[in-house]
């Protein structure tokens, strides 16, 4: 069994390290009210003007290579993201087995799967698995912007465009809550225009057949489609940085938890030793004083 200087060295470590982990959860939760905010409030107009391209699409009967679906699916790319660092529960571990799932059931279906990563962890984890990106960026919870997210985009676009991919899928964490956290795995190209706002309310919903665009509903569609695919990469960059501080602030949470209950459990390990030790020696001290009576 442990002496006592063992057991207090070992209450002393557990206690420096839930001051770290209640800091972490502090740091997690600040940043996680300023991504919550950003993502909730762009929510609302990303999803909208998806909805808006397919209604003029749908409508004037506007074609783009970038909504027309491919007949045959052979060459596609993954754009995977997670964090740079660790300590933040499953938030990692979830995205990179869902993608390692998704590569192993469908790369003898097709001719070729790349990967675009964004983060250091799911690029680490491909990496002893032999897989080398066609791209890798890291700092994605520092350095997020929307400038950020045109970049990649236009690299996307562009490659879609010359035919080097026939489909980009998107994997990330969409944020639910600071406890919850689902993987999506969504079509970034081609855009999908089946989600309109036809049939919800009626007279209210849509455009009419009969309007009249200014400039035209193909150019109309053309400057939407890049704006959109800008704002669809930046979004589900945001979605993942707020899941990652959530994740964090709650695995942060956990373990701080976890070392409270570390050191109840030394501290009532520590008395015990002690208080048999008083009790042994003071059975020591009255046994010698009857020998010497």
């Amino acid at each position: 069994m442990a002496s006592l200087k063992e057991i207090r060295a070992r209450i002393d470590s557990t206690k420096n390290t839930q001051q770290i982990t209640r800091a972490m959860k502090l740091v997690s939760a600040a940043k996680l009210r300023r991504a919550q905010h950003n993502i909730v409030n762009m929510r609302p107009y990303a999803l909208g003007l998806k909805r808006v391209i397919a209604d003029i699409a749908l409508t004037q009967k506007v074609s783009h290579p970038l909504m027309e679906p491919k007949t045959e699916i052979k060459k596609i790319l993954l754009v995977v993201l997670t964090s740079d660092r660790g300590l933040c529960g499953a938030f990692n571990t979830n995205i990179n087995k869902f993608t390692e799932q998704y590569w192993r059931a469908n790369k003898s279906k097709v001719e070729k799967i790349d990967f675009f990563f964004i983060g250091r962890r799911g690029h680490d984890y491909f990496a002893k698995r032999g897989v080398k990106p066609v791209e890798y960026i890291t700092k994605l919870d520092k350095d997020i912007s929307y400038d950020l997210a045109a970049r990649v985009a236009d690299r996307l676009l562009k490659t879609y465009l010359s035919g080097e991919y026939d489909e980009i899928r998107l994997i990330y964490n969409e944020f639910k809550s600071a406890i919850s956290q689902t993987v999506v795995c969504e079509t970034l190209l081609p855009l999908d225009i089946s989600n309109t706002s036809f049939g919800k309310e009626e007279g209210k919903a849509g455009f009419s057949v009969d309007m009249i665009f200014e400039p035209s509903p193909e150019q109309i569609v053309e400057q939407l489609l890049v704006k959109n695919f800008d704002l669809q990469v930046y979004r589900s960059m945001s979605e993942s940085v707020a899941s990652e501080h959530g994740a964090r602030m709650s695995s942060m949470e956990n373990a701080t938890n976890n070392a409270k209950a570390m050191i109840e459990g030394l501290t009532l390990t520590y008395n015990k030793l002690r208080q048999e030790k008083i009790t042994k020696e003071l059975i020591e001290i009255v046994s010698g004083a009857e020998a010497l009576a």
